[in-house]
């Protein structure tokens, strides 16, 4: 069984082996914020309380079905949170963490123009 530190620094790996994700430490109120270009995706604060901001309609959904909590502060910018506390939490915030990234980051093109270069390299 993994400690809650070691859980952390790998939700943290697995975010930032996203595309074209940054982390800031301390940005703000946020211990760790990610971010995909300018815009923050998803922030934790603590050990493994992950604020997920998501598209209003993926909000709505995440919420009916469970997979997350509204958030407590921030509810109306789209943000759910999902506490991650042992190893098998980590698959299910990484899918909530994956569908705010694709988000994010298919608004601003920067996985079109990962994919680009990929492609010219070729």
């Amino acid at each position: 069984m993994k400690s809650t530190s070691e859980l952390n620094q790998e939700l943290r790996r697995r975010i930032l082996s996203l595309p074209a994700v940054t982390e800031r430490q301390n940005a703000g109120i946020h211990e760790d914020a990610f971010f995909v270009g300018r815009t923050m995706f998803m922030h934790i604060h603590g050990r493994g309380h992950c604020d997920i901001r998501l598209s209003k309609d993926d909000q709505e959904r995440v919420l009916a079905e469970g997979r997350g909590r509204p958030h407590r502060w921030a509810p109306e910018a789209g943000y759910v949170t999902f506490i991650v506390n042992d190893g098998e939490d980590l698959q299910p915030a990484m899918d909530l963490i994956q569908r705010s990234h694709h988000h994010f980051a298919g608004k601003q093109s920067v996985l079109r123009t990962k994919h680009q270069l990929n492609q010219q390299e070729s």
